[in-house]
């Protein structure tokens, strides 16, 4: 047997291995992540609600400054869309546009991530004193052996970036919340900075000086010289 024919036989050998491998494999995937984030259930929602804010805390703005970002429909809501382009071939083109949306705990989305289409989903529910946001996507990879084992890195890729999502949202909401200082103005030029002491007296200044006596006054008698007695 020629090498040539053994190679195209080994192939058509691996993929009928593959394939069968791939029949006991998920027919759906879902890959999820979630974050505790410090405000209630109604401050967050419309930052997924709105895709037009998606911008602000999306995983592929951080990873591309660059990224083309285009937006349809409503800015809030069910029909809402938003797509996106990059350079970065692990970023390529994707599009999101929400499907359901239930203020405020949960909305949904057909997505298409650089080709690979599914739904994806913001759940939102109490966490202590804060909210639980689960970023979801749902994969269907049907009877395709191929897809199954498609579906197999998923949690892998996707899981990564949704990680990276949520801890930018987070920050994003969290920082909105935070209480700023107040700005103190500068003081007017030339304005004193401290109260003004006043000026103590000089001994000058304080003392009396003592009455000169008039022109002409004649001296006290007591003050006359007394004559000499004779012997």
């Amino acid at each position: 047997m020629r090498p040539l024919t053994r190679l195209f036989l080994g192939i058509i050998a691996l993929a009928a291995i593959l394939a069968a491998v791939s029949v006991g494999l998920p027919s759906h995937v879902t890959v999820s992540r979630a974050v505790v984030i410090n405000a209630p259930e109604s401050a967050i929602f419309p930052y997924l609600d709105n895709l037009r804010a998606f911008a602000d805390w999306s995983p592929w703005t951080a990873r591309d400054p660059q990224l083309a970002l285009s937006f349809g429909g409503p800015a809030s809501g069910q029909g809402a869309q938003v797509s996106w382009a990059s350079n970065k071939p692990s970023i390529g083109t994707g599009s999101m546009e929400i499907s359901e949306s239930e203020p405020p705990h949960h909305v949904e989305l057909n997505v298409n991530y650089n080709g690979l289409e599914g739904i994806s989903s913001y759940t939102l529910g109490p966490a202590g004193s804060g909210s639980k946001v689960t970023w979801s996507f749902v994969y269907q990879s049907g009877s395709s052996p191929m897809k199954r084992w498609k579906a197999l890195m998923l949690d892998r890729f996707i899981g990564a970036e949704y990680d990276a999502g949520l801890d930018r949202l987070k920050e994003k909401i969290e920082g909105d919340r935070r209480p700023t200082m107040p700005t103190m103005s500068p003081p007017p030029a030339g304005a004193a900075t401290q109260a003004e002491q006043p000026a103590a007296a000089s001994p000058e200044q304080g003392a009396t000086p003592p009455a000169a006596a008039p022109q002409g006054a004649q001296p006290n008698a007591s003050d006359a010289p007394k004559p000499r007695r004779r012997r």
